[in-house]
């Protein structure tokens, strides 16, 4: 099904219904012109050949980069022109035109009626109404001065003739309401002149922030699958379409619920507000100059408002101020999208304007929007990521990967161009939660279950090397941001990134001691920052920390490994790589990065995360597929050679992580390793299974505590770091009094905590 036509002509139309509205929607995307009534006559001539097939409009609407929109009373008055022109060129009598072949006195006498009464009507009536009427009136003048002086008695019938037609046909053309409102203005009418015309026709134009086409009208026969609103203010719909397996994600932003004042309002500031050019400079701290924008913009609008005499409540102005933002130094519709967070990914591929943006959504795969973009503001999305991210985007460059932080959002972007791209500039977009993701959360959407919580916990706090693994879109990154939620507040924390993806700001502000060091992209050549690998080896001579890498990518494997080798045991070294097995790690890692095979014994833990397709390959969820350790003992290859243990692997028919007999049998090297570092687990495996199964129980109570109390910020990462040292506390408390680790007491004193917490907040809720 061809949802949309890749390319318009101008003045191709169609026709939408809601209710008793019939609107007809006129294309002028690719017309030289504005599509103005007033102004131009070949749109006002185009538009009246469509209503004379459309009569039944209601509302006309030229869609530009301004949306011109005429209403009923204006519309009538085109459609009233329209039926007039078809019934005098269909009546020929009327026209004298049957008379011009068939009377010899009027062929003599007046030779040039054909001629005359065609231009008046056929080529004038249509795109200049009232200047056809001008005209016809000239010649009614004309033909009865020519009526009173002639002495010819065929020449004196045929005057009559004339002028009875002309008089029967202007006393139509009085009749229409565009006569009517016009005949105070049409002393001394010029030929030519649109002065009368902008008097009559006053188009509402809504503003010119918005450059991408948003297809508002529903699909005709789509059907309804869901819908809820975003931010208080964007309303979201999914359509299944009735000729293809792709369902629509239909988005009705806030600028589209705009009332005229407000439209007026905000085109006029969006034009101040566009003589400043932010500059570079700027660019360096986003979210400060979004700020210093908001805060002009909002005095601005409260101007305007104040000037133009309009009443908005304050709670509109702060609406129209993140509208004004938006479409200024942000990225318009792009934001609006970023907000729903059930969004994964964002393609918008080239060529601009003749293609929609497509999105993964959390519940219903792969969609078609109803936005499609323009090619202005595809460059100028290029131009604002180029000074954010001080990467190049150019023909020796042609991909730039960046991260765009934004209210209420965060996502990864690449962008690929000329000469790599032939067909212009194209996105992907990976949208992060603004929050971290947390393993109660992922419990809770399925991708693990507790038990797996349980010994990721257990895995972390005993301070192993970890990488996670996984194809694209798989979670690897939302993954190691909830691994991070796990340390211990009380642990410094270093991330290296290319692009940054992980939560650190989020972190920081919740108590972390943790820094954040940004690399050169792998992808980019001659820029002026630190490459991955110096970055890497920077880290140990910082202290003793933990260290995150947001990807494993490149030559960087080496001083990773380099890191894991120095700093093993000390703290968490984890990373995510792309792999869809533990061999596929092993193969990456060594084989294509360039990594000993001894080097690679230095990761004790692989995590495998890939999406699960359902039978019908409609759907798509992720999950852990896999928790395996790697063992010290082999050689040369570690899959022939055992040196790849499963702790857990996932179960197609019960839809969950399964633990291996391996581990049900207490043979895990690493989880032994560990439990000799501890002195109450040293040599029993009962120990420490029962500390592994407490944490299990601690992030599975979080979790119905949260559906039960319907308090889904049971599962943020606020509270669940606040949860994790509760529980470390509530260890440290039983075994000062009990001298052991004894699992109820601790669960017993964390409980209390909990219900203490939970009561707390329903009393300030």
């Amino acid at each position: 099904m061809a949802l949309f036509d890749a390319k318009k002509q101008p003045f191709s139309y169609e026709v939408l219904r809601e209710g008793e509205e019939v609107t007809l929607l006129i294309d002028c995307e690719e017309y030289f012109k504005l599509p103005s009534i007033e102004d131009d006559p070949i749109t006002m001539e185009k538009t009246c050949d469509i209503l004379a097939s459309v009569s039944h409009a209601t509302k006309i609407i030229f869609a530009q980069k301004r949306n011109y929109e005429y209403d009923f009373s204006q519309v009538a008055m085109l459609v009233e022109v329209a039926k007039l022109y078809n019934m005098l060129i269909r009546r020929k009598d009327i026209l004298g035109y049957d008379a011009v072949v068939t009377d010899p006195d009027f062929q003599r006498c007046i030779p040039n009626w054909f001629s005359e009464i065609r231009h008046a009507v056929n080529n004038l009536m249509r795109s200049d109404p009232l200047g056809s009427y001008v005209e016809l009136r000239r010649m009614l003048r004309r033909e009865k001065i020519r009526e009173e002086s002639t002495i010819d008695d065929g020449c004196i019938r045929s005057e009559q003739k004339v002028i009875s037609w002309l008089t029967h046909i202007l006393a139509m053309f009085e009749k229409t309401r565009i006569i009517q409102e016009a005949k105070p203005y049409l002393s001394g009418f010029r030929m030519g002149d649109r002065e009368v015309y902008r008097r009559i026709f006053k188009p509402t134009i809504k503003p010119d922030f918005m450059f991408t086409k948003l297809m508002a009208t529903y699909p005709a026969e789509g059907d309804e699958l869901d819908n809820y609103t975003v931010a208080d203010d964007t309303d979201v719909t999914i359509f299944q379409l009735p000729d293809t397996v792709q369902y629509l994600y239909h988005l009705v932003p806030p600028e589209f619920k705009l009332s005229e004042d407000e439209y007026e309002v905000l085109d006029a500031a969006r034009k101040i507000m566009a003589e400043h050019k932010p500059k570079k400079e700027e660019f360096v701290d986003p979210a400060r100059m979004r700020q210093v924008f908001h805060n002009v913009g909002y005095d601005l609008i409260e101007e305007l408002i104040s000037h133009k005499n309009y009443k908005i409540k304050p709670k509109s102005i702060e609406k129209l101020t993140k509208i004004l933002v938006r479409y200024t130094v942000g990225f318009g519709l792009i934001e609006v999208i970023l907000q729903d967070e059930k969004i994964q990914d964002i393609s918008i591929n080239s060529p601009m304007g003749n293609i929609p943006i497509y999105i993964v959504h959390q519940d219903y795969g792969d969609c078609v929007t109803n936005m499609i973009p323009t090619k202005s503001e595809a460059e100028s999305w290029a131009s604002k990521l180029r000074m954010m991210s001080g990467r190049p985007l150019d023909e020796a460059n042609p991909i730039l990967d960046t991260e765009l932080a934004l209210p209420g959002a965060m996502s990864r972007v690449a962008v690929i161009s000329p000469p790599l791209n032939p067909t212009g500039l194209a996105y992907s977009l990976r949208r992060h939660r603004d929050r971290p993701w947390t393993l109660p959360l992922f419990i809770k959407h399925r991708m693990l279950n507790s038990l797996a919580a349980g010994i990721l916990s257990f895995l972390i706090d005993g301070a192993r090397t970890m990488l996670v693994a996984g194809t694209r879109s798989a979670g690897k990154s939302s993954l190691l941001g909830a691994v991070m939620t796990e340390i211990m507040r009380r642990y410094r924390v270093i991330t290296i990134e290319d692009t940054l993806e992980l939560p650190v700001s989020s972190l920081r502000n919740l108590g972390y001691n943790i820094q954040s060091m940004k690399v050169a992209s792998s992808l980019t050549k001659g820029t002026s920052e630190v490459a991955a690998e110096e970055g890497i080896r920077t880290t140990l001579r910082l202290g003793d920390s933990s260290l995150i890498i947001g990807e494993v990518r490149s030559v960087e494997a080496r001083a990773l490994y380099e890191a894991m080798r120095i700093g093993a045991l000390a703290n968490v070294v984890a990373g995510t790589i792309h792999g869809d097995s533990p061999y596929g790690v092993f193969d990456r890692v060594v084989n294509d990065l360039g990594v000993p095979r001894t080097s690679f014994k230095a990761t004790d833990i692989i995590v495998v995360a890939n999406p699960v397709r359902s039978a019908d390959g409609l759907h798509r969820f992720r999950r852990i597929t896999q928790i395996s350790e790697v063992r010290k003992h082999w050689e040369q290859d570690p899959l022939l050679e055992s040196g790849f243990v499963d702790l857990m692997k996932y179960d197609s028919k019960e839809d969950e992580l399964i633990p291996s007999p391996d581990l049900m049998n207490g043979d895990s090297e690493i989880i032994k390793a560990i439990a000799g570092n501890v002195k109450e687990w040293a040599g029993n495996w009962d120990a420490v299974w029962d500390n592994i199964l407490l944490r299990a129980r601690i992030k599975e109570t979080l979790v119905e505590m949260s559906v039960k109390e319907k308090a889904p910020e049971l599962l943020e990462a606020e509270f669940v770091i606040r949860a994790n040292d509760e529980f470390h506390k509530a260890s440290d408390k039983v075994k000062e009094e009990v001298g052991a680790l004894d699992s109820k007491r601790i669960f017993f004193e964390w409980n209390e905590w909990l219900q203490r917490e939970v009561k707390k907040k329903a009393i300030e809720a």
